[in-house]
């Protein structure tokens, strides 16, 4: 009879995990793939590939900096030309358009000219795929093509830009909507219809790029938001706040937050911490422009470039010129300013700045590229391939700024398998390094066009989006 039991157990326990494996399709749903880690532990994705090598297929694109994000034999990229803003599927088998969809708008947001209006990589959870458009608003369609729902969002004003991605957690799509002058907030809508489920408001916190991460740890389950000046944990069912932490730069926080040994992982790095401006330096250079002396200088008298596009976020009443109390709030602000790399214990509630941060890295970080946590450690690519590894529990330095990558900028974020780390420089060039240790270099990847979006890994392919193409790299069968 006992025998009998185990068999009828052991049936059970098999029907369940084919009918799993049955349901299961490779997939890498969503900026930086399976929980926004960056990792496709398992996969064996090719070390040395270009344009004349390990190429399966290649397919010309139009202009775009999303990622690809991948469902089954589905890839999904947006693209933005004029005022046409377009979701594109494609065959993951052989590269073939399956269907694009768009939406129009009258006006683009005014963004950076290293930036695109279709920044934000879209998501999908199999049933449908999620696009947003800084200058639009959300956009679902179902697995064909066929819209199902949109839900427009007044464009605010980000500097440079919009640059955040949606995510899915819990039932729920989740959109941060960091801009300046109060419009802030953290959105949830449910993804079978739209249908807003709750509206945090974040008034204070100032434009930011950074695409929200679900965390889930001892019996919390939140959405994370690094962002201007704080990193803040928000309840996922309610999207009421419950912590939040300082340790964060003013402004352009792009770097999406990493997690792993119980930790978070955020960094931030735009004005390089402190005030670009003190509030004494600031109150002169005022008063020296205010030539009619009315309290106010017109924000086209300051130098153009970054330095207007800074100032234009704090004109609050958007009449096109900087009052001295404006100016006193920048200063202000610009003297609470962090930056480098802030690594948070699992916390409780309120402000947690004293007590959950578990270590610090204070020297120059990432100022785009996100970090990632891999086998233990935290990686982080700079500007001229200069790569640092910190050990995850203590932050120990494992090795710092050692150039790896090929000259250049560093705006998609690293990805790893299999032990290596793929690092890929605006220039056109992915960099294969071993993980551990020792940065040793594997493999230098000439693609020979710009490259601004984060590859993604499915499957023991890495597929990569440059300026002009999407290409599917991968070693032929039986090779690995």
């Amino acid at each position: 009879m006992l025998r009998r039991m185990s068999v009828l157990v052991l049936l059970a326990v098999l029907r369940a995990v084919a009918a799993h494996a049955a349901e299961w399709v490779p997939n890498w749903p969503q900026f930086r793939g399976p929980g926004s880690a960056g990792v496709a532990e398992g996969q064996k994705p090719p070390v040395e590939f270009g344009p004349t090598k390990n190429v399966l297929w290649k397919v010309s694109v139009p202009p775009g900096h999303s990622s690809p994000v991948i469902w089954g034999d589905r890839i999904f990229l947006t693209a933005g030309e004029g005022g046409k803003l377009q979701t594109l599927c494609f065959s993951r088998s052989d590269g073939k358009l399956l269907w694009r969809a768009g939406v129009s708008v009258d006006r683009i947001e005014p963004m950076h000219r290293d930036n695109s209006p279709a920044s934000a990589t879209p998501c999908t959870d199999g049933q449908r795929v999620y696009a947003y458009f800084g200058s639009f608003g959300l956009v679902a369609y179902d697995m064909e093509g066929g819209e199902v729902w949109r839900k427009p969002l007044p464009a605010g004003y980000v500097l440079h830009g919009s640059g955040t991605s949606p995510i899915l957690a819990e039932g729920r799509l989740i959109l941060n909507r960091d801009q300046s002058r109060g419009g802030s907030f953290l959105l949830a809508v449910e993804p079978a219809t739209g249908r807003e489920m709750w509206r945090s408001p974040r008034p204070q916190y100032l434009s930011s790029h950074s695409t929200p991460v679900y965390w889930a740890r001892d019996g919390a389950r939140e959405i994370v938001v690094a962002g201007s000046l704080r990193i803040v944990g928000y309840d996922v069912e309610t999207g009421a706040e419950r912590w939040s932490c300082g340790g964060m730069e003013l402004v352009s926080i792009c770097p999406t937050p990493a997690i792993g040994e119980g930790m978070l992982y955020a960094m931030s790095q735009s004005l390089g911490g402190g005030a670009r401006f003190g509030p004494a330096a600031l109150g002169m250079m005022m008063k020296a422009m205010d030539v009619d002396r009315d309290g106010k200088v017109a924000l086209a008298d300051f130098p153009a470039g970054e330095t207007r596009d800074f100032f234009t976020m704090f004109d609050a009443d958007a009449d096109g010129s900087l009052s001295m109390e404006e100016a006193g709030t920048a200063a202000r602000l610009m003297g609470q300013s962090d930056h480098g790399l802030v690594a948070l214990r699992s916390p409780g509630t309120g402000d947690v700045t004293a007590s959950h941060i578990a270590w610090r890295y204070s020297k120059t970080v990432s100022n785009v590229a996100s970090g990632l946590y891999y086998r233990g450690d935290v990686y982080f690519v700079r500007n001229g391939g200069f790569l640092t590894c910190l050990d995850g529990k203590t932050g120990k330095v494992v090795y710092d700024s050692q150039r790896v990558g090929a000259p250049g900028d560093y705006y998609a974020s690293p990805v790893a398998a299999d032990g290596r780390i793929y690092l890929c420089s605006r220039q056109g060039t992915v960099t294969a390094v071993a993980s551990g240790e020792k940065p040793e270099v594997l493999a230098r990847n000439e693609l020979g066009d710009s490259i601004n979006a984060t590859p993604a890994i499915v499957e023991s392919r890495i597929y990569v989006r440059t300026a002009q193409w999407l290409w599917a790299f991968g070693e032929p069968a039986g090779s690995n």
